[in-house]
């Protein structure tokens, strides 16, 4: 059986941990660095840093900031934001990331995918990947999921895993910040339609809703922000309780 996953997420805005819900409302949380300590030492699998307004600006990540985390962590760390090209991809691995996601990059050169896989590995490249639905669709947006870009979230799945892509992370729009759940049907869909392993985000709300995200089949890990934040969720009582439930962790 193969072990599960918990990630916390780092939403980076002018250098500060903000959280928002439907990716919408974003408040200021924390100083990155200090999370990235915490969460180096708390029990978490890996961590993601996002500078999420890098491609809605255009501008590169804000790599001073990622050096910083890089030197506390020593769990995979993955990044992303405005990853538009190889440079940018050799760029934040010279910066300490670990793997490197790709979100509106990717829409816009989707050759990318397939490029950084040769030179990098698949297992560096992480296709990240902002859904709502869309009258009875799942809709791929970019920009901070601020444009809907009218590409089905799963067809564009199955062509990124076809390019080289080692993994998806589905972040569901529509249940961002809620807290009542993971998007279970949008994740149940993507796991019949690829074979790569699946980062489930967006909804975590307590220690039940990961139980009920890891009875689908698919699903490798499950990425959570506000709940880990404001340490109303601790990972390694998270994991012991998951473990309980009989799910593969590892404490």
């Amino acid at each position: 059986m193969l072990t599960k996953r918990i990630i916390p997420c780092l939403d980076i805005r002018d250098g500060r941990v903000v959280k928002g819900v439907n990716f919408l409302g974003v408040k200021d949380i924390a100083c990155p660095v200090e999370m990235a300590r915490f969460y180096n030492d708390s029990g978490a699998d890996e961590l993601v840093f996002y500078d999420i307004t890098a491609s809605f600006e255009n501008r590169p990540l804000f790599s001073g900031i990622l050096k910083e985390v890089a030197r506390q962590v020593f769990i995979p760390l993955t990044v992303g934001g405005s990853i538009n090209s190889l440079d940018d991809f050799d760029r934040v691995l010279k910066c300490g990331a670990d793997k490197v996601s790709v979100n509106t990059g990717a829409i816009k050169n989707p050759q990318l995918i397939a490029d950084a896989a040769k030179r990098y590995g698949d297992q560096c490249v992480v296709l990240s990947m902002d859904i709502k639905q869309v009258n009875g669709s799942y809709h791929i947006f970019a920009k901070g999921g601020r444009e809907d870009t009218g590409i089905d979230a799963l067809e564009w799945a199955a062509r990124g895993e076809a390019a080289g892509a080692g993994e998806i992370v589905a972040n569901s729009i529509d249940t961002d910040g809620v807290r009542g759940g993971f998007d279970l049907p949008l994740l149940q869909a993507l796991a019949d339609k690829v074979t790569i392993p699946i980062i489930a985000s967006g909804g975590a709300g307590n220690k039940e809703d990961f139980a009920e995200l890891f009875k689908l089949d698919g699903v490798d890990a499950g990425l959570a922000a506000s709940i880990f934040h404001l340490k109303e969720v601790d990972i390694k009582e998270l994991k012991q309780y998951l473990r309980d439930q009989g799910i593969s962790m590892r404490l």
